[in-house]
């Protein structure tokens, strides 16, 4: 590349083009140094943004600064470790969130010459494999027998597979599932809202929760687990999705496993080992809106959660579908005909 300056060296435009222009790898742009790639990086994509040409040039802009980041994700992939399975090989990314089993990482994969995204659900420890295995067995439970109108009630699950760590030897179920942007946890909606969020708000959110519930169970599973770290809430869509379908279990059947910290919102059969049935789910599902409208509640709704969440299972409702018409009542009764309320949730706080 004699007469080409080094694409760390490009203080022009017109340089950083040279640079691009004789690229032919990844590693003829971008140092070996992760760093300094990074640096470089960022300042041939600050030199060659689109943004930064006349309208008329911009095709041609817009073509160079996609080799730019087709280059680098070239650069980043081979750095990146990769899983691979039977239908995909995934290139890891970083950790987005982690639960009490389970790390979920961001994941690509090419398929049909698209790149796609993933989520992939490992588990902390391969003890928990037989948990993550409940999991997939449950969403492919509910893709199937589920009515298809509700089924973005739940995560879809790409696949599941056994991966072994060529480190320590360790197998762990790992489950793919196809990614969630623009979600909130209801303990973010709740940390949001320390003094309680307003049940008119909240009502959508409880009215897609016992849909959820009735959809699941109608199928013949017991989520287990309707906590507020497991329920997703779109702020736009208004919009839910009941993840970590780990603990589930058809109905009359024991809970496998409890979230020690939310030990005290279990209804008496979880913690006492006893089978669990719909009204398991609704007892939890109870006690999670109640703890987000907090203080907020009126006394008519707090009379409704009572009979929720009563400590005898057979008292409880059973029946989601029921319950759900009976909330309608008690909304309109207390704020009249259902109308459109906007959320939205504060932006993150940026990093510096």
């Amino acid at each position: 590349m004699t007469g080409v300056p080094a694409a760390g060296a490009a203080g022009s435009r017109a340089e950083a083009r040279a640079a691009l222009a004789a690229a032919r790898t990844p590693a003829d742009l971008f140092p070996a140094d992760d760093a300094t790639a990074v640096r470089v990086h960022r300042a041939l994509a600050r030199l060659l943004h689109p943004d930064t040409v006349p309208v008329a040039q911009r095709p041609g802009a817009e073509a160079e600064f996609a080799r730019l980041e087709d280059l680098w994700r070239r650069r980043t992939a081979a750095t990146r470790p990769t899983l691979t399975t039977r239908h995909r090989t995934y290139t890891l990314g970083p950790a987005v969130a982690g639960g009490d089993l389970a790390v979920l990482r961001e994941a690509s994969y090419t398929q049909d010459g698209t790149r796609h995204r993933a989520l992939l659900k490992i588990p902390r420890a391969a003890a928990d494999n037989d948990l993550m295995e409940r999991e997939a067995q449950a969403l492919n439970r509910l893709a199937r027998r589920g009515e298809a109108r509700h089924r973005a009630y739940a995560p879809r699950l790409l696949e599941s597979f056994r991966h072994r760590d060529p480190h320590t030897g360790t197998e762990r179920r790992v489950n793919s599932l196809a990614p969630l942007d623009g979600w909130h946890t209801l303990a973010d909606v709740r940390s949001a809202h320390p003094d309680g969020l307003d049940p008119r708000d909240a009502a959508w959110m409880w009215r897609r929760l016992l849909a959820a519930l009735g959809w699941a169970h109608r199928t013949g599973l017991v989520h287990g687990a309707v906590l507020p770290d497991h329920v997703l809430i779109h702020p736009g869509k208004h919009g839910l999705v009941l993840v970590d379908w780990c603990y589930s279990t058809p109905p009359g059947a024991r809970v496998p496993a409890l979230v020690e910290r939310h030990r005290d919102s279990y209804p008496p059969e979880i913690t006492g080992r006893r089978p669990a049935t719909e009204a398991t789910d609704i007892h939890l599902a109870s006690r999670t809106m109640a703890a987000l409208m907090g203080p907020r509640t009126p006394e008519p709704m707090r009379a409704f959660l009572r009979g929720c969440t009563l400590p005898s299972e057979a008292r409880r409702p059973h029946d989601a579908w029921r319950l759900l018409a009976e909330l309608d009542e008690l909304l309109d009764r207390l704020y009249g005909p259902r109308t459109f309320r906007p959320f939205t949730m504060p932006e993150p706080a940026r990093r510096p």
